[in-house]
């Protein structure tokens, strides 16, 4: 895995594409270290995307033919490793961007739904694919694709492992668009141009919330909500903000 920092902006190459950057446990491991490295006062946004044709194909299948655990070791590891992926991704306090620049297959289908924005390009393959290897969805499958897609496309998806369109993703709301793929490196450019322009910190804050409410009742949401927001009223960026929205000019974030 690469990873590099240019103007606010981490980006994150998965470089195996060999194996059309399948994840090892080693990788997922590393991949959440850099999530929770993030720190909002040094970055905008995290950009993953893949090196060669592929975004990833997922699990490494060869590292999992040559594993040998028992049922408690093997809920160990995951907890450990793509676990702490979806944790660290949905806790991270700065924007997290998949740059789909191919097919998403797997847990790489699961990395591209536990990121806040993801974009594709049109000519990339997507599948929930854990079945066709006798596993369920993980990386935060079974939690986040009823929340983005509805719960009986869910389990089509889970259930039968078929390949479908980025097209098809962007129509279900598994990523944001699906775009030409000459046109995916601007697409995300003026993504990242706009988030350099909001509030980092503020961004977190959001973030955050409304992770935190998606299994809350009501009155737990609103009670959060109103905490959270009570953080940002007290930050040097709702003061600027609102000093800039007074004196009729374009706010300036840090």
């Amino acid at each position: 895995m690469n990873v590099t920092d240019d103007d606010g902006i981490r980006t994150v190459t998965f470089d195996r594409p060999e194996v059309m950057n399948a994840f090892t446990t080693d990788t997922a491991e590393e991949l959440a270290e850099v999530l929770a490295d993030a720190d909002p006062a040094e970055l905008d946004a995290i950009v993953l995307t893949g090196e060669g044709e592929a975004f990833s194909a997922g699990g490494d299948v060869q590292s999992m033919a040559a594993r040998e655990e028992t049922p408690e070791e093997a809920y160990e590891r995951i907890g450990e490793t793509f676990g702490r992926v979806v944790e660290e991704a949905l806790s991270a306090r700065v924007p997290i961007v998949a740059k789909v620049n191919g097919d998403a297959v797997g847990a790489g289908l699961a990395i591209a739904a536990v990121s806040d924005f993801a974009y594709a390009v049109e000519s990339a393959t997507f599948s929930c694919a854990f079945v066709r290897v006798g596993l369920i969805p993980d990386t935060g499958g079974t939690f986040l694709l009823p929340r983005l897609v509805g719960l009986r496309t869910a389990k089509r998806l889970a259930f039968t492992g078929e390949f479908f369109s980025a097209g098809e993703a962007a129509e279900l709301g598994l990523i944001n668009e699906a775009v030409p793929d000459d046109e995916l490196d601007s697409a995300v450019a003026d993504l990242l141009d706009t988030l350099r322009k909001r509030p980092t910190k503020t961004i977190g804050l959001a973030k955050r919330a409304i992770h935190e409410n998606l299994g809350n009742g009501w009155q737990e949401a609103m009670d959060y909500e109103n905490l959270t927001q009570s953080l940002a009223y007290a930050t040097p960026e709702h003061e600027e903000g609102v000093a800039a929205f007074l004196e009729g000019r374009d706010p300036e974030f840090e």
